[in-house]
């Protein structure tokens, strides 16, 4: 004799009846969870930290090989405004290209070496600088500067679990600076105390561009704060970071305490071993 449940045998419901209130029930809780999500996701949105990437770019064979990578990576991160600063006089088709595909927010323009200044993108991001102090004067939420170079290899957890975090400035280690196997901020008790690095340890902030990152609020606090002529003669870094007034040991260091600790970005640097041939009309600069 076939056994139904128990409600169905005391209600007499039919078989197909009873199996369409269940698949009623289970979309009304699929509904729910689906709502839940959705709400979960937008209400952890509004509270996530803007991050505002300045990558200068140049015309090079490679460039639009590092600018996929770079935006490929990025695409993957919430709450971020790329800006991107070609150094000419005129924007580029192709890079414009993978920006758009990227499917994030951005801006791209234009600039010009500055005379006396050196060939390092230092003009194209104090351009970067000027233009968020001139758009972001008003934001009212909260955001972090990185300067992002596209030819760097950047882990995603970099941007989430660093950068994001970031309330004063920060620093993290970055693989193949320089000469060095890696620079790191020296912890001591939670504090910077010195620098692993290999190049010049002694200066006030021995660090690679891609190794620290900026909140906002001392970008707008500090409006002549800049690559300017003056740094010149110093390190870039160094020179830019002294100007907010900020000692290592105010600084926060991030991924000195992880296990193992990993590092999240690399300055990988794609260098080009010398190409010939015809571009057989694919696009490549």
């Amino acid at each position: 004799m076939r056994k139904y449940p128990f409600c169905m045998e005391r209600h007499g419901y039919p078989r197909q009846r009873w199996l369409h209130i269940w698949e009623i029930v289970l979309y009304f809780l699929l509904l729910v969870l689906v709502l839940r999500q959705l709400f979960t996701w937008q209400d952890n949105s509004s509270r996530s930290e803007t991050i505002i990437v300045i990558t200068p770019t140049h015309k090079r064979p490679e460039r639009l090989a590092d600018m996929t990578r770079l935006a490929q990576t990025l695409s993957h991160i919430d709450n971020l405004h790329w800006i991107v600063v070609e150094d000419g006089k005129s924007k580029i088709a192709a890079v414009e290209r993978i920006l758009l595909r990227s499917g994030l927010p951005y801006t791209y323009f234009t600039a010009t070496t500055e005379p006396g200044f050196p060939k390092r993108g230092w003009t194209h991001r104090n351009m970067a600088l000027r233009f968020i102090r001139r758009h972001y004067k008003d934001y009212d939420g909260d955001a972090v500067i990185y300067f992002g170079d596209d030819d760097n290899s950047y882990d995603t957890r970099l941007f989430d679990n660093y950068i994001r975090n970031v309330k004063k400035i920060g620093f993290w280690a970055v693989g193949l600076a320089g000469t060095g196997l890696v620079e790191a901020p020296h912890v001591v008790n939670g504090t910077i105390a010195s620098w692993d690095v290999v190049y010049l340890p002694g200066r006030p902030f021995a660090l690679d561009m891609a190794g620290f990152a900026v909140n906002l609020k001392l970008i707008l606090e500090y409006p002549r704060a800049e690559f300017g002529r003056a740094c010149t003669t110093r390190t870039g870094e160094t020179c830019f970071l002294e100007q907010f007034n900020l000692t290592k040991e105010q600084c926060e260091p991030f991924g000195y305490e992880d296990d193992p600790k990993e590092i999240l970005v690399w300055h990988t640097k794609t260098s080009n071993m010398g190409t010939k041939g015809s571009r057989h009309g694919y696009v490549i600069e």
